[in-house]
């Protein structure tokens, strides 16, 4: 009883309040990120679907624009994320004991990531979806349920909206299967999910042949450049596995190899869904550093795992690991954020940090320019981190003009910056937003980290200035650019982002793309050496 109520009841609900206060806190006082701007930006421009990945957090985004555009609301979800899978993993495993199921909740909210991470991405609708549908094929398989299957292959079809990697929770199901039973395999169950699962991948696909294939050109194509082998990129990933993992508990299961494979069928699934994800992840690795967020949707499942596998007293030792780690992450936090900025000066990433958190000061200075330039960035990070603190700021500054008057999300709208040059594959959203062809004679402010050179900008003005912006020791830099020419733009930067970033396969089928109808006025891209007119 004592035990029980020592590492059962007491910690819970003061381990949830205390990580939860920090990550509230956190949420509120870190800068917005590059990649967060990214996506509140696709909740200012609500659409069927995205860029980069299906469209499921620029639908969360485009709801809580609703309220507010402060960072702590946008960041909501992935704030309350931990807690709301540690109580679905404790529900989940209760038949198993309160104590077990307390702890497996327990271990999973002190992963140090669980604790310090409240950035918006794509993996956070895809942790929640990914585990409801889980606990949902679960709960169809112990009761033949064909309700729970149908459910399933909901929350599945949310989270193939949410990231691709739900595929890999589509090959889960499939393994699970087949590792069952002969005679108790429910094929008719599983064939219900995938087809509850199908409109959801529809919509994207036909979204996807609508618009330049562009989720499938940027997963598949586009964003792996350097790729190849390495044998860093495999170390790497062991030490993410090592951080997301708990070295201890793997150690424990380690150890008792021997009998796993007599546990239940709710343990199968468990290890199959933590398995099977990984090891297609370990062989990516080969070739592809795998980011440690790649992983984090099926974390949960590794915890599971864990309660089932484990004794209390082994899964208390691994808590108490996982508490220390997380502890001296968050002093870590605390003592970095309590130190002045100059100290990082000598950072490679120092223009970023000033970017960032004097990002109130550098859009001031751009605002002294709207109305006579246009805004841009030489790069997505730039130009979207500046569009969302210039919205701020107009927001705070009352101002009423247009769009943004009404609402966060039109405030976005009203101080857009868009992305002039090449910049990267990430930046190619942009193309869905910007037309070139309506700025041409205008006036167009570049705003850049790095020193900027002449061949970039001389050629598509009829004149350049360039000026130097001084903040906390780092330099920031503005081209302004007099009377656009378009005409050279397009053939000397648009043209070879056709070719590099539009050259649609010939075995997609081509439905229409908006860049090669927008500049070159063909509804569809030449393929990888085809013509282009």
């Amino acid at each position: 009883m004592g035990q029980t109520e020592k590492w059962g009841l007491t910690p819970f609900p003061l381990i949830v309040a205390l990580t939860l206060a920090f990550r509230f806190w956190l949420s509120a006082v870190f800068p917005v990120t590059g990649d967060e701007a990214y996506f509140i930006i696709w909740g200012a421009y609500p659409d069927a679907g995205f860029y980069d990945h299906p469209p499921m957090v620029g639908w969360l985004l485009a709801l809580l624009l609703e309220v507010s555009s402060a960072p702590w609301v946008l960041r909501l979800p992935a704030t309350l994320a931990p807690a709301i899978i540690a109580a679905a993993l404790y529900w989940a495993l209760r038949e198993y004991g309160e104590e077990k199921a307390r702890l497996a909740a327990l271990s999973f909210l002190l992963v140090p990531i669980n604790v310090w991470n409240v950035f918006i991405t794509t993996d956070t609708p895809l942790a929640l979806a990914s585990l409801f549908s889980l606990l949902a094929f679960r709960r169809a398989l112990e009761r033949g349920s064909m309700v729970f299957h149908a459910l399933s292959g909901v929350l599945l079809g949310l989270a193939l909206l949410s990231k691709y990697f739900a595929f890999l929770l589509g090959l889960v199901y499939l393994a699970t299967v087949l590792a069952s039973p002969r005679e108790h395999r429910p094929w008719r169950g599983l064939w219900l999910t995938f087809a509850c699962a199908l409109p959801f991948a529809a919509q994207n696909a036909w979204w996807n042949w609508e618009n330049c294939w562009a989720n499938l050109m940027f997963n598949l194509f586009n964003r792996h450049g350097n790729a190849g082998l390495s044998w860093k990129t495999p170390l790497l990933y062991a030490l993410t596995l090592a951080y997301v993992l708990s070295p201890l508990a793997l150690a424990q299961l380690a150890r008792g190899r021997a009998d796993l494979a007599q546990r239940g069928a709710s343990f199968r699934l468990f290890a199959i869904a933590c398995a099977l994800p990984l090891a297609v992840f370990a062989a990516l690795s080969a070739v592809k550093t795998i980011g440690l967020h790649w992983v984090l949707s099926f974390v949960p499942f590794y915890y599971a795992l864990a309660a089932l596998a484990l004794s209390a007293r082994q899964l208390r030792a691994s808590i108490v690991f996982l508490g220390l780690f997380s502890l001296a992450h968050v002093s870590a936090i605390l003592v970095a954020g309590s130190l002045p900025l100059e100290t990082w000066a000598k950072s490679r990433y120092y223009d970023g940090i000033v970017f960032h958190f004097r990002a109130g000061e550098i859009v001031r200075e751009l605002e002294r320019y709207r109305g006579e330039f246009e805004l841009a960035a030489d790069g997505y990070s730039s130009a979207v981190t500046a569009s969302y603190y210039l919205a701020r700021a107009a927001e705070h500054g009352g101002r009423g003009d247009g769009d943004a008057g009404r609402s966060p999300a039109g405030a976005l709208r009203q101080a857009y910056v868009f992305v002039f040059g090449t910049a990267s594959s990430h930046a190619r959203h942009d193309d869905l937003l910007t037309d070139f062809r309506r700025l041409a004679g205008k006036n167009i402010l570049v705003f850049s980290k790095k020193p900027p050179e002449e061949r970039d900008y001389a050629p598509y003005f009829r004149s350049v200035e360039y000026r130097e912006l001084s903040l906390s020791g780092a330099s920031f830099h503005l081209v302004l650019g007099r009377g656009f020419d378009y005409g050279a733009y397009r053939e000397r930067v648009l043209a070879p982002l056709r070719e590099r970033y539009y050259a649609i396969p010939r075995t997609l089928p081509q439905g229409r793309c908006y860049f090669c109808e927008r500049y070159f006025g063909s509804p569809t891209c030449p393929p990888p050496g085809g013509k282009a007119t």
